[in-house]
């Protein structure tokens, strides 16, 4: 029969002229070229499928068979038109293949599931119902991302053991293993008509050597005992078909995402893609794009990882798609942007060359053609002039994965050739020598603390897997600490952070993994003390070292607020887990501005505005959270607002600083002090609480009207007759650093209104100063003008901020802009300006806080005070600033107190 060319639907043509599977087909079905022509314009639905199916109701199997292989010719034929068309995308070709593999299995199973006079219905030895069996698609049918030749990877499961109930009984397990025979033969079989699905169940429990079917049990038996690293990648994609679907899942799910943060996973992935590149040398598949360099595998690959490491604690990484999760990866900053981009772009750039392949001969392929004539075909479907230039942009895409991948899959220092010992030449005796030459300061000690680590106890008693990677990380440790001008420091203090987490194989398989890590991580110890401990306490912040272009990237607040709201939402109602989920991302973004701070990308300034904006972020998301579990709320949205004082209220907040602040309310119900009061306290409880991933902030709400003794939340009323009738001095030179942080905006700018309104109040020039004088005399009892410290020595950091507040206090009300809460430095240059005090004054004043600051935040990071030596150089401006309040106090400052 002469081939059809189908001259009437130019339409066609690209198709017939590509697709040597398609002329075949229409040759043999002249029918279906005519309709596909005529339905070339409209997707192939699912309900379209089921509605070609029901058209005519199968009389035995063999006609169900023929129906489901008419069903995916026809599906095939019109996918393969309409994309050579231009008419549809990837995601249409996709999403139509893995409908058509699901109608084709609905139909099937209905067809099965008709009743057996013999041995009758299976039921549950436990339950005593009707079990039903459990298709569970794996891979890209999972995924919903099938391609248009695939294989189904498929796993039958059934929920309990027991007996048929007809009159001749069977195990449950052998009506299922049947049902699933015939199940096999219905969709795979090859017959005159082709085949709907090439059906795969290599991926069952133990293989091609095991049970076609297993129970729930009999499942999880073999997941715990028996399941490999590579089984927990496969399940990733598994999702079932039919049945008890949430009975799977939370059979599998533990088995596949870990509780902990899984750093092994790498290794396992890094393992298992070995395996495969291995395979593809040897049977000289490069030009394979989906196993080969820079291919669909590898990109998967990249997503899967992020997923077994981190699904445990994220919901959102327990997707399926590759796509979506390359996405969330992006969304959460865990993959940067123009990574994600690229990876997306050869994503689909393979797939869609994938499916051009596969549309030649409907074959299951992923080789590049080598005849000249196929070739021409591959480069005029994927819009290049011809095969230099698409092999020019496929290599281009293919280079970019490459890249990704071994950014994220960098090698473990056991495969680097970089480390000149190991652990033998550390503990012999030629250990201390070995040191030496390194340029260890004190090689005894170091030497000594090494030797006493390997000979302990927890050393000893530990796993053979934690041991043989910590006989890894401690020789490549020594050579990286050794470039630091503190290695014995370094060294130590990283080992410190070993010995923490020694039994901890996760973290240990991070580091031993990861030399990037390492080099990161002795970064970090050298620079500082607090940020060693700090990342000792919380060692789950070590998956921030492993991306520098993560870790280095500036904070985006509104997004990542949007990531945190989104992580709760998926924990549902599990308030342990929301606390802990609050803490993990605070301690992640505290690490993140630390290390572009030790990094030198921040100024002082720019960190403090970083922090203040992480505990604004930290207090709304607070808010939200306890008022939807609060008890007796009475509206949906709480008229409640959180005020910050002190250095949270100035956006001067440092590493490790508490949070000063105050509770308002506005709501007329009767019950509204009552319902605020409870609200705060379980606020703070939130806030404070030490729980297994650390606290938040530690809370001081001395600040609100009358103190301690006070009541915890305050209306608008009640706290502004307090304000304006019984508040201290003092009080109005802390409200002038004041601050709306989180809660209802309203009230917030009911606040600085009236925040306005105080500080512009008038005032007696000479009564203002005694009490300012007074109350900075009485901090200097408690809190001695010492020479070392930058905060109270006189000239320094308090005598400043108390010289603006008075100034704030005496001026405001003829000068608006001093009210303004925009910092020391700027309030300074604002009084200047208006001739309140004189331009060298305010510039000696300016430079002496700027610098302060800069040794107060150095000093917390090394856990120090500064020497008065550090202080020398400011001696002259510290002097002027003393002069200063000598002017506006009528009292020296250097003998004040």
């Amino acid at each position: 029969m002469p081939e059809i060319v189908d001259d009437s639907s130019p339409a066609l043509s690209a198709a017939l002229a590509h697709s040597n599977y398609l002329r075949r087909l229409f040759t043999r079905r002249p029918a279906l070229a005519a309709e596909t022509a005529e339905h070339l314009y409209q997707p192939f639905t699912r309900a379209a499928m089921q509605q070609q199916l029901a058209h005519e109701a199968p009389a035995d199997e063999e006609m169900l068979k023929r129906q489901l292989r008419h069903l995916r010719q026809a599906v095939m034929a019109r996918l393969i038109a309409r994309e050579l068309a231009g008419l549809s995308d990837l995601n249409e070709a996709m999403h139509t293949t893995t409908d058509l593999a699901e109608v084709a299995i609905d139909a099937a199973l209905s067809w099965l599931a008709q009743p057996d006079e013999r041995h009758g219905e299976p039921i549950g030895e436990d339950s005593g119902t009707v079990q039903q069996l459990i298709v569970v698609g794996m891979g890209k049918l999972g995924g919903r991302e099938l391609n248009v030749s695939s294989d189904i990877d498929l796993i039958f499961v059934y929920p309990e053991d027991g007996e048929t109930s007809g009159p001749r009984r069977i195990t449950n397990h052998e009506y299922f293993a049947r049902l699933g025979k015939r199940l096999i033969n219905l969709i795979g079989d090859s017959s005159d008509e082709g085949f709907v699905f090439r059906v795969d169940m290599r991926l069952r429990p133990f293989g091609d050597s095991g049970p076609l079917v297993c129970s729930f049990a009999a499942l999880e038996n073999y997941l715990l005992t028996q399941g490999r690293e590579w089984e927990r990648y496969a399940w990733i994609k598994g999702r079932a078909l039919s049945g008890d679907a949430e009975g799977l899942y939370e059979l599998v799910q533990p088995f596949v995402f870990r509780k902990y943060l899984d750093y092994g996973a790498y290794h396992s992935m890094r393992e298992l893609h070995s395996q495969i590149r291995r395979e593809v040398q040897r049977r000289d598949k490069l030009d394979n794009i989906k196993l080969g360099p820079g291919g669909i595998r590898e990109i998967e690959f990249i997503g899967q990882v992020f997923q077994l490491i981190r699904g445990g604690r994220n919901k959102a990484l327990r997707q399926r798609a590759t796509q979506t999760i390359l996405r969330e990866l992006g969304a959460q900053g865990t993959l940067p942007e123009e990574a994600v981009a690229d990876l997306d772009a050869a994503y689909v750039f393979l797939r869609n060359l994938e499916h051009r392949i596969m549309y030649l001969d409907d074959a299951q392929t992923q080789m590049l053609p080598t005849s000249e004539e196929d070739r021409e075909r591959i480069a005029r479907s994927m819009n290049y002039p011809d095969w230099a230039a698409f092999r020019t942009a496929l290599d281009y895409h293919r280079n970019k994965v490459t890249r990704q991948f071994e950014q994220v899959f960098a090698q473990s220092p056991a495969d680097e050739a970089g480390s000149t010992q190991d652990m033998s030449s550390l503990q012999d005796d030629g250990g201390v020598d070995l040191l030496r030459n390194h340029g260890y300061i004190d090689a005894g000690e170091v030497h000594r603390r090494l030797g006493s680590y390997t000979s302990s106890s927890k050393y000893l008693q530990m796993p053979d897997r934690c041991r043989r990677r910590i006989d890894l990380i401690l020789p490549a440790l020594v050579e990286t600490a050794a470039a630091y001008p503190n290695p014995d420091t370094t060294l130590l203090r990283v080992l410190d952070l070993i010995e923490a987490v020694s039994r901890r194989e996760s973290y240990l398989a991070l580091l031993a993994e990861h030399p990037q890590t390492l080099k990161r991580l002795a970064d970090l110890y050298s620079a500082s003390s607090w940020v060693s401990q700090y990342l000792t306490r919380h060692p789950i912040l070590l998956d921030e070292l492993l991306d520098a272009r993560l870790l280095y990237q500036e904070p985006d607040w509104d997004r990542l607020g949007r990531i945190l709201r989104s992580e709760l939402q998926d924990i549902s109602d599990d308030t342990e887990a929301k606390m802990d989920c609050l803490r993990h991302f605070q301690h992640t973004q505290v690490f993140r501005i630390v290390a572009q701070d030790l990094g030198g990308m921040l100024t002082l300034e720019k960190v403090s505005d970083h922090l203040s904006a992480l505990a604004d972020l930290i207090l709304a998301v607070t808010l939200e959270e306890v008022w939807k579990e609060l008890p007796g709320r009475h509206t949906e949205h709480p008229a409640f607002a959180v005020v910050g004082y002190g250095k949270l209220g100035g956006k001067e907040l440092g590493y490790g600083s508490d949070l000063d602040i105050v509770f308002l309310f506005d709501d007329e119900h009767p019950n509204a002090q009552e319902v605020y009061a409870k609200y705060a306290k379980r606020i703070v409880n939130w806030l404070t609480t030490l729980t297994p991933a650390g606290q938040l902030y530690d809370i001081d709400l001395r600040l609100r009207p009358n103190g301690a003794s006070g009541l915890l939340v305050s209306s608008l009323e009640a706290f502004a007759e307090y304000q304006q009738q019984s508040a201290w001095v003092w009080e109005h030179q802390a409200i002038s650093r004041a601050r709306f942080a989180a809660g209802d905006a309203r009230i917030g700018q009911w606040f600085e209104d009236f925040r306005c309104q105080i500080l512009a109040k008038p005032r007696a020039g000479t009564a203002l100063r005694e009490e300012v004088r007074a109350m900075r005399e009485r901090m200097l009892e408690s809190h001695p003008a010492l020479d070392s410290d930058v905060k109270h020595v006189r000239g320094g950091i308090v005598d400043i901020e108390f010289i603006v507040q008075y100034l704030i206090l005496a001026h405001a009300g003829d000068c608006p802009a001093l009210t303004a809460n925009s910092g020391n430095i700027a309030l300074l240059d604002v009084a200047a300006r208006q001739g309140l005090i004189p331009e060298p004054a305010a510039e000696a004043a300016r430079y002496a806080y700027r610098e302060l600051r800069r040794l107060q935040h150095a000093a917390r990071l090394n856990d120090n005070k500064p020497s008065e030596a550090m202080l020398a150089p400011l001696a002259g401006h510290l002097a002027r600033v003393r002069a200063l309040w000598a002017d506006l106090f009528g009292a020296d400052g250097q003998h004040a107190g």
